[in-house]
């Protein structure tokens, strides 16, 4: 058995985005109680994180902005400059708690007290970009976190791939010029779906060109499309680039029971992507995976994802469904 890392806090809870906001506290209880039940939780090794330092924040999301973010939950505002973006006056420090859970996944592993992680965090931040909040999320986990290991650990490849249903137009923009880190996004074609970014000729700038890979797929897309895309196009990719570190950015609201989307992915086709990536992390990564919550927004469904998962991280037999 793997030693994987799990990081959760009961303070993950404290961001309310309102009553009618599908990103709910509930989706972490969910994921929370299933792992309890089923008798996962006692065998991960408990990750408790704390607020990431503002200095690591401010390397990806402009001082401005921060300022406006904690200035809006101080005042008790209920949105954040975009009409999907709910907040509370407990959101800034969850959204900081947030990165710094990923931060600490890096620490765990890199340091070897694990060999791969799960962060059940909240708010999401895939979407989040430099000075923008958009779609539920507000400062870019992944991202962050992606610049902390690059930076303190010497590392020279991190891979992020993100099968989230909509692209990771934050990620991509905040990363898109830096040569050391590989992204690729799975997402529903942007013509149809939020945010509208991620064409394939979206490929980086700079030095960095090259080094983003979008795979748009078609709407009612199903496991045979994601892992066709994944086989015959990522992973080449991705093996060539041979990271060091490989994150996912873990949307499951791709699945064909989300009640945001129009995917038609199955229980059984994110075990076959999440076993296709975390066989790219044995082979060029010494098993160095982290996987971080995004979307999914079917609470069955969460807990059925992301119990297989993290089965499939500790390497245990998957109960029969």
């Amino acid at each position: 058995m793997r030693r994987t890392g799990y990081v959760y806090a009961l303070r993950y809870l404290l961001h309310d985005p309102g009553l009618w906001h599908p990103e709910s506290l509930a989706r972490l209880k969910a994921i929370q109680s299933d792992l309890e039940m089923d008798s996962v939780l006692e065998l991960l090794e408990r990750l408790r994180p704390d607020y990431a330092p503002l200095e690591w924040v401010e390397r990806l999301h402009d001082p401005f902005y921060i300022r406006r973010f904690k200035k809006a939950c101080e005042l008790g505002l209920p949105i954040f400059e975009e009409k999907d973006c709910g907040i509370c006056k407990d959101s800034y420090e969850t959204a900081l708690l947030a990165v710094g859970g990923v931060m600490l996944a890096v620490d765990a592993v890199m340091g070897g007290r694990v060999d791969n992680a799960f962060c059940a965090v909240r708010p999401p931040g895939h979407h989040a970009e430099r000075n923008r909040a958009m779609g539920f999320c507000f400062f870019n986990n992944v991202a962050i976190s992606t610049v902390y290991a690059l930076e303190k650990y010497g590392l020279e490849r991190v891979a992020i791939i993100d099968w989230d249903l909509h692209h990771g137009n934050g990620t991509q923009h905040l990363l898109e010029e830096d040569p050391r880190v590989f992204f690729v996004s799975l997402h529903e074609d942007p013509r149809y779906c939020y945010p509208g970014t991620g064409f394939r000729e979206e490929e980086g700038i700079g030095a960095g060109k090259g080094f983003t890979l979008n795979l748009p797929l078609p709407p009612r897309s199903g496991d045979a499309e994601y892992l066709e895309a994944l086989k015959t196009e990522a992973l080449p990719r991705l093996r060539q680039f041979a990271p060091q570190l490989v994150f996912i950015s873990a949307g499951f609201d791709a699945h064909e029971k989300d009640p945001l989307a129009q995917m038609r992915v199955t229980r059984q086709g994110y075990r076959d992507m999440a076993q296709l990536i975390l066989d790219l992390a044995l082979e060029t990564a010494s098993g160095r995976l982290i996987t971080v919550l995004e979307g999914g927004y079917n609470l069955e469904v969460l807990e059925e994802c992301v119990e297989d998962h993290v089965r499939l991280l500790l390497d245990i037999p998957f109960d029969h469904f």
